[in-house]
């Protein structure tokens, strides 16, 4: 496939501009279901006559991945807007939708800020997963119990908030192979 991409297979090259505007899609979305499901998330419980209310700001786990995945919506609906202008670019045969080729360095750019974006959301999803494990099971050792015995909703929501963003970080993560391989295919080949 890189072959024909190098060598100006225009129907495997618009394939892979296509996985990449629908992995950018699909990140923006799941990003912002992630962040939108464990911001909103509360619970108010009553004990004795007072009232304890769970917030995802009780974990600085949750707080990093609301921060995370809201950046990686916002930065894939830019990435998108771009790559519609693009599109919209009259190519060197003046029909619309051929677009520029990036340059080797705006390929770099788009190349370190998705590698960024994926490490970052990746270790974003990890850590609330981890919280969320205490948060459920509790640390027996340590003598804290499970919270969402308790906060039954709040663990719920939070629970589908996470899972948006391991989707998200997996998209992240193809994203960013992609990019890497637009980026190397410019070093790659002879150009006929």
């Amino acid at each position: 496939m890189a072959m024909a991409l190098t060598l100006g297979g225009g129907d495997a090259e618009r394939k892979v501009k296509v996985a990449e505007v629908a992995l950018r899609a699909l990140l923006c979305g799941l990003g912002a279901l992630a962040a939108a499901l464990v911001a909103t998330d509360t619970q108010t419980r009553t004990f004795f006559s007072l009232q304890k209310k769970a917030s995802y700001t009780d974990m600085k786990a949750m707080v990093f991945l609301v921060a995370a995945t809201a950046a990686a919506a916002g930065y894939s609906l830019l990435q998108l807007a771009a790559r519609c202008c693009v599109a919209l670019l009259p190519s060197s045969s003046g029909s619309p939708g051929g677009g520029m080729v990036p340059g080797r360095a705006l390929a770099w750019c788009v190349f370190s800020c998705d590698q960024a974006l994926a490490y970052v959301l990746l270790a974003a999803v990890a850590a609330a997963l981890q919280a969320s494990v205490v948060a459920k099971r509790g640390q027996p050792e340590m003598q804290w119990m499970g919270i969402c015995a308790l906060y039954g909703a709040f663990c719920r929501q939070a629970g589908a908030g996470v899972a948006s963003a391991v989707a998200a970080g997996l998209a992240a993560a193809l994203i960013a192979f992609l990019s890497a391989f637009n980026l190397f295919r410019l070093y790659g080949g002879t150009k006929s």
